[in-house]
């Protein structure tokens, strides 16, 4: 019950410089004029603290069934804090709704019952402040649970107006730039990033019960290796060296793997210098994991359980609606070879053609590539532009050229292959996985060749001799994968874009 003031600004008035004349437009200008008066009262707008025995959401949890329109229950007091998100004077009484952590609970107060101090403090209420209240439940004769207020304390006078509709920020710029206006205004926003957490955590407990130890690998690394990709770099004026952002785990839990922990994985940020758009970031959260004595087919088998796990956890169900598409994540999924994919969507054999016709068929798909480069990355180039377009339901894409997967081990059954799969769901690809190359010349010799095309490659992986050395103490048998947690939450919660999934998205700054 209540309205938002017809004054309220809207979310194109947002304050993106808190310096400038918009600080002093009227509405703040109001509500500094309120804040002085709560001090020139001798009341203290900013209390260290406030005692809570409640939350709106359990409070409408144990009444809203319970009580019946009329019904009062004076003899058990509450005491619940949040921000003021509606108030409607009527006279000397009001209704007011209070949203904390939990919910919103709809509040009414009579001002001959409080204190003169709580009297002045509701006098200097403003949309957006915080406040801390005690009193009662019932239900009004319309049948909407409330609490009676028998105190009320100020707990944070605010300065910055909200937006005009508090069931939401309309323009997206402000949703991202201003997270917090987001979060206060917009429940469906809220309960996208709770549903965040709530997969993270249950990927964790998914790989705990399966005896995986949780690690952390260094942020800043001398060598940054485990993909393809532009890195971030700094200096570190101490040890007066270069040091770059990781651009994945890779080599370093490889390492845990040599040294014993046969089952290790790390959630965590990665940082990669590339573009933005609604499928990346250029800081992004991955999940990766390695596990001995495996390859990439049993990990393929344990991918698609988790991901089918995390869909029934959040859903109930392994088919759900994306952006108004039905997906079905029930295992098995369906396996694609690459060499497979480009018979089916391009018609074409790229085994054993030469490069110029490779070259030749990646311009008749609308490649932009100005010249012929690798054999292996014109296969590529071909498969992405003429069969991920048509990857809607859950594909393992496998079997890749030996060109572009340095660390993968070669296919046992075609040495100009190696043994890769890339999972896809909705037309992304959602993650990565090995058979680990585990042979130390091989190895040697695959990171030589990547560092020899760096003269005109900036992608290529760059020689780590201290990765080769772990690797030269002897690592077992191992399957890897990653997995992209972004791209993932993005499709359990049907999001368009990553950034609605991401609390803080890159952006220019202003």
């Amino acid at each position: 019950m209540g309205d938002t003031p017809k004054n309220s600004p809207s979310s194109d008035s947002v304050n993106d410089s808190p310096g400038d004349e918009e600080r002093e437009n009227p509405l703040r200008a109001e509500k500094r004029r309120k804040l002085q008066g709560l001090r020139d009262a001798g009341l203290n707008p900013f209390p260290h603290t406030f005692e809570r025995n409640a939350l709106a959401a359990n409070i409408v949890r144990e009444f809203d069934k319970a009580l019946h329109p009329g019904d009062v229950r004076e003899n058990t007091r509450y005491r619940i804090a949040g921000r003021i998100m509606t108030k409607r004077p009527m006279g000397k009484a009001a209704f007011f709704n209070i949203q904390d952590g939990s919910g919103t609970i709809q509040c009414y107060l009579r001002k001959e019952e409080l204190s003169p101090e709580d009297n002045v403090a509701f006098e200097f209420l403003d949309l957006g402040d915080i406040v801390g209240i005690e009193g009662f439940v019932f239900k009004t004769k319309k049948g909407e649970l409330s609490l009676h207020c028998k105190e009320f304390k100020m707990l944070c006078k605010t300065l910055e107006p909200l937006p005009e509709k508090y069931h939401g920020l309309a323009d997206v710029e402000i949703k991202y730039r201003h997270r917090h206006l987001d979060l206060i205004t917009d429940p469906e926003s809220r309960e996208v990033f709770l549903k965040r957490s709530r997969i993270i955590a249950e990927i964790r407990a998914w790989l705990n019960a399966r005896g995986f130890l949780e690690v952390e690998t260094p942020v800043l690394q001398p060598v940054y290796g485990g993909a393809a990709a532009h890195p971030f770099s700094t200096h570190h004026r101490a040890l007066d060296m270069k040091l770059f952002m990781k651009i994945s785990p890779e080599l370093y839990l490889k390492r845990l793997v040599v040294g014993g922990f046969e089952k290790v994985y790390e959630i965590g940020k990665n940082f990669r210098n590339e573009g933005i758009d609604r499928t990346h970031n250029p800081e992004f959260t991955m999940l990766e994991w390695y596990e001995a004595y495996t390859d990439y087919h049993y990990q393929m088998k344990q991918f698609e359980e988790l991901i089918s796990h995390l869909v029934v956890a959040t859903h109930g169900t392994t088919k759900i609606v994306y952006q108004g598409k039905e997906i079905d994540f029930t295992a098995p999924w369906r396996r694609l070879t690459v060499y497979d994919g480009i018979r089916e969507y391009a018609d074409f054999e790229v085994e054993g053609v030469p490069e110029d016709i490779l070259f030749k068929k990646c311009k008749e798909l609308g490649s932009d590539l100005e010249k012929p480069v690798s054999r292996g990355e014109m296969i590529m180039e071909i498969f992405e532009l003429a069969a991920e377009p048509h990857l809607w339901q859950p594909t393992f894409v496998m079997d890749h050229p030996i060109e572009i997967s340095p660390l993968t081990k070669r296919h046992r059954n075609n040495p100009d292959l190696v043994e890769r799969f890339e999972p896809f769901a909705a037309f992304m690809e959602i993650g990565n996985a090995y058979t680990e190359l585990n042979d130390p010349e091989e190895q040697f010799e695959r990171l030589r060749e990547q560092e020899a095309k760096r003269t005109h490659d900036e992608e290529a992986h760059p020689m780590d001799e201290d990765f080769i050395h772990a690797i030269d103490t002897g690592m077992p048998p191992t399957g890897g994968v990653g997995l992209g947690v972004d791209r993932i939450v993005t499709i359990l919660t049907d999001r368009p874009s990553i950034r609605d999934i991401i609390l803080f998205p890159t952006m220019k700054f202003k």
